[in-house]
């Protein structure tokens, strides 16, 4: 590979140099990612699959369910809730340090 000499090259020759080196980059991606796919497909059908095949458990199945319902409700807005799960927001956590209990934003 040719060595170059970056400190006698002008700002527009760098500039050009280093937008010429991206768009090699971002070939040498695509190329590569294809080369890998190929080599992928090529040993999964040595092994009598196809790569779409072997996918299909490999991820994890999203969580199934009904989201949670609220149990906490504002005071003085109803329609700002919490569900009791996660962080405490903060009109309860201001609620508690006044001396209210957390039973009194239960949603009846």
């Amino acid at each position: 590979m040719a060595k170059i000499n970056l400190e006698k090259m002008s700002l527009k020759e760098l500039s050009q140099l280093r937008s010429d080196v991206g768009a090699a980059i971002i070939v040498a991606r695509k190329t590569e990612r294809k080369d890998a796919l190929a080599a992928a497909q090529k040993a999964a059908a040595e092994f009598g699959f196809t790569l779409a095949e072997l996918m299909d458990g490999s991820k994890k199945p999203k969580r199934v369910g009904a989201p949670s319902q609220p149990k906490y409700q504002h005071p003085e807005n109803p329609s700002v809730t919490w569900t009791g799960k996660g962080r405490q927001p903060g009109w309860i956590k201001d609620g508690l340090a006044s001396g209210k209990a957390l039973k009194d934003y239960l949603i009846k």
